[in-house]
């Protein structure tokens, strides 16, 4: 029996092992080594590891844990988990191992289902992007594009004004918002209605946009976002709270809606912001902070004392197991 087992292998599951560890809890991680990141060449934005690949932050990440007795990694995919007559969460590998926790963290991750433009995906993560924080300062003084014409595209395109000159908003022949083509032109965003036919470039390197119709337009980088989808089936059949995007709610202590589930990362967030603070410091952040809560009701629980973090809409006041 573990204290805590950890599905999924990344920034925030490895932290709250981090955190597990440290407090002597015997905790299970499991790693399907799916990482969202992985076509990265680098992760940004995260104090002293600016510029690490996600390969090696991992890497580092799990040396760390080794310090630490009471951690186990195993490299396996979870294909199952329930509750258990006793109150504890089986969790069932894909070959077959069923190993019972206490409390359940997942930390399994999410998937970008990328817009359908063909010579789109072999460009993902390395001239085609999806965040100014993680990818902004590396197009400084490029010609970089924004595909789509929602308010957040317009928003975005503006956004990256502050690291180039020259930006252009491909719409893909939607409509863009009343009065948003007069806010581009005005500071000198090119916009572009016809449908996109293609990207094209060498390698992993972005080379021009193609239209149905009109010339192409050489860029050296496009910012393109998906849409974010659970990568794993397991907080649906544990009856885990959603929000409208899809994503677990959890509270601010990453307990979700089951008694002695927890949840962190990109997977997860808050009613009160409207999506995942989609950056590997913070889903390591979001792990810490799930890996003291479920720390601190373990020793509620063995010591019949009072949960000290009050509950929420996202966790249940029924207390765990």
């Amino acid at each position: 029996m573990y204290d805590v087992i950890i599905v999924g292998g990344g920034a925030a599951g490895l932290a709250a092992a981090l955190t597990l560890g440290r407090s002597r809890r015997r905790t299970l991680v499991l790693d399907a080594g799916e990482g969202r990141n992985a076509p990265a060449a680098a992760v940004h934005n995260f104090l002293t590891r600016d510029g690490t690949t996600p390969a090696e932050l991992r890497r580092v990440a799990r040396a760390d844990l080794a310090a630490y007795p009471e951690v186990e990694v195993r490299y396996a995919a979870v294909a199952d988990v329930r509750r258990t007559a006793e109150g504890a969460y089986r969790v069932t590998q894909a070959g077959g191992a069923a190993t019972d926790g206490r409390r359940l963290l997942l930390a399994t991750g999410v998937v970008d289902e990328l817009p359908d433009v063909p010579g789109l995906a072999p460009l993902w993560g390395r001239s085609v992007l999806h965040c100014p924080y993680c990818h902004g300062f590396e197009v400084s003084g490029r010609r970089v594009a924004v595909l789509g014409a929602g308010p957040g595209h317009v928003r975005l395109a503006l956004h990256l004004l502050n690291f180039t000159p020259d930006v252009a908003l491909a719409t893909g022949a939607a409509p863009l918002p009343d009065g948003q083509r007069d806010v581009l032109a005005a500071h000198g965003v090119a916009v572009r209605c016809e449908p996109v036919a293609r990207l094209e470039g060498a390698g992993t390197r972005l080379e021009r946009i193609c239209f149905e119709g009109g010339e192409p337009l050489p860029r050296d980088a496009l910012f393109a976002g998906g849409v974010l989808r659970e990568r794993s089936g397991l907080p649906e059949k544990l009856g885990c709270a959603l929000l409208p995007d899809g994503l677990v709610e959890v509270d601010e202590f990453g307990r979700t809606s089951v008694p002695g589930v927890y949840a962190a990362g990109d997977m997860a967030h808050r009613a009160t912001v409207p999506m995942p603070v989609a950056a590997v410091v913070a889903a390591a952040a979001a792990g810490t902070v799930a890996g003291a809560a479920a720390d601190q009701d373990l020793l509620s629980e063995d010591y019949g004392l009072p949960n000290p973090f009050p509950a929420t809409a996202a966790a249940a006041a029924a207390p765990a197991g």
